[in-house]
């Protein structure tokens, strides 16, 4: 009898050691898989200090990445806490699927003092706040050492050249000279064949859409173009000729010059693969891809300044954030999450992988520490971002999903040679601002 009883409290006090020791489990999404071994740590350092919490990370390709959250929030399926995008969370927030964390900044105390100059006010609308800041990004021109050097172009180079839309400057020049037929001519020969390219100087993501954040904004910005006057604005500038001729300079790079990749190949291969495989000698990309460029090219890659245009040299500067899902019945522990997401525990631990700028300059320390160790010069991406007037935001507005599928078409269909850029893009301009008037 004794020992039946003891046996019996035992186990009661097994359950109730059990209970008291029970997980609650929290989903977080992210769509860089770059990016998941450093987030992973992060979750091992927090379910140290909330071993009652349990965060399970899910990484998803981009294009699945939207169309699972889309699909979650109306299942109720979607995770607890996700990455979010600026282009996205205007859309989330008026339809109420993400949570103002505004009042459990406040109650908690947080600081928000602590990141880079307007990135917390990126993430907030009339009071209310989305996300913590996680990191911010800039554009440079990736370029293969191995093809500028059989060119005979100097690196130099790269640090002075020009742009401008009507002969392209001296960032033309480099393009073409980088480029070669199956002849070995290249494309300022006289003699160069532009229908039979065998290796190309240039390449962008594709057409860019309506925010072009590495593929023309970089460009149309220096020569005077803008998307809008400031944050929540209602009306677009797409019919500027400044933007029109600058992507007409740049739709003619392949369409008329042969000096860059169709936009059909680029959609069917990837502009990344094309480039590490040797085919392409340039692209403009963002600083979360320094590593994965460095991991996957079979030769050195150089990192180069964009080059200066008629207003001066400019990169978008974005940030993501971390948001909770309003339909979370774990809102607490998910709060706990994305409070250490935007701490500098968490993000010096993800500088110290070097994948991203962190938000904190205490990871952004880290990380230059990470690359400079691996032998890259990342200041392409530092300088810009530390010029002053050489940055400017991601366009934040409302109907970003039908801004994004009015300018894609109107894209798309320059790049493919199917209209010429003024006529395509007055026309969407009229499309996007008419959405805002409904």
């Amino acid at each position: 009898m004794h020992q039946v009883f003891r046996r019996t409290a035992i186990a009661a006090v097994a359950a109730l050691a059990a209970q008291a020791f029970a997980q609650t489990e929290i989903t977080y999404w992210l769509w860089d898989s770059n990016q998941q071994p450093a987030y992973q740590a992060c979750a091992n350092a927090f379910q140290q200090q909330n071993p009652d919490i349990k965060v399970n990370v899910v990484q998803k390709g981009w294009d699945d990445y939207w169309t699972g959250l889309t699909t979650g929030f109306v299942s109720g399926t979607a995770p607890d806490v996700f990455t979010n995008h600026l282009a996205k969370y205007p859309e989330f927030a008026s339809n109420g699927q993400i949570v103002d964390i505004a009042p459990l900044i406040k109650r908690d105390g947080v600081k928000t003092n602590i990141y880079y100059p307007g990135l917390y006010e990126l993430w907030g609308r009339g009071g209310k706040q989305y996300g913590l800041p996680k990191d911010w990004d800039t554009i440079a021109i990736v370029y293969n050492k191995k093809l500028l050097k059989e060119a005979g172009i100097s690196e130099a180079t790269l640090r002075t050249w020009t742009w401008n839309p009507k002969d392209g400057g001296t960032f033309e020049r480099v393009i073409a000279q980088l480029t070669k037929d199956k002849n070995g001519n290249n494309g300022l020969s006289k003699n160069f064949d532009p229908k039979n390219v065998v290796q190309y100087g240039f390449t962008t993501n594709g057409s860019g859409g309506g925010y072009g954040q590495t593929e023309w904004s970089w460009l149309a910005v220096s020569n005077g173009f803008k998307f809008n006057d400031g944050p929540w604005d209602t009306k677009y500038y797409y019919d500027s000729p400044k933007l029109a001729e600058t992507i007409q300079w740049l739709a003619d790079l392949s369409l008329k010059k042969g000096y860059a990749v169709p936009v059909t190949d680029v959609t069917r291969l990837g502009s990344e693969a094309l480039f590490t495989s040797g085919k392409v000698a340039m692209l403009p990309h963002g600083s979360w891809m320094i590593k994965w460029f460095k991991d996957n090219a079979k030769f050195d890659v150089g990192f180069a300044l964009l080059p200066a245009g008629p207003n001066g040299r400019k990169s978008m500067f974005n940030g993501l954030a971390d948001s909770i899902w309003t339909g979370s019945k774990k809102q607490e522990q998910a709060w706990k999450w994305v409070k250490f997401l935007g701490s500098p525990a968490c993000q010096n631990i993800v500088g110290s992988y070097g994948v991203v700028f962190p938000a904190i300059k205490s990871g952004v320390d880290a990380a230059l520490q990470v690359y400079k160790k691996n032998g890259l010069d990342v200041t392409a991406f530092t300088t810009i971002a530390n010029t002053k007037g050489a940055t400017f935001l991601f366009p934040i507005t409302d109907y970003a999903s039908e801004i994004t599928s009015i300018m894609n078409a109107a894209m798309d269909s320059v790049f493919l040679g199917k209209a010429r850029a003024a006529d395509a893009l007055k026309e969407a301009n009229a499309k996007v601002n008419a959405v805002f008037k409904r």
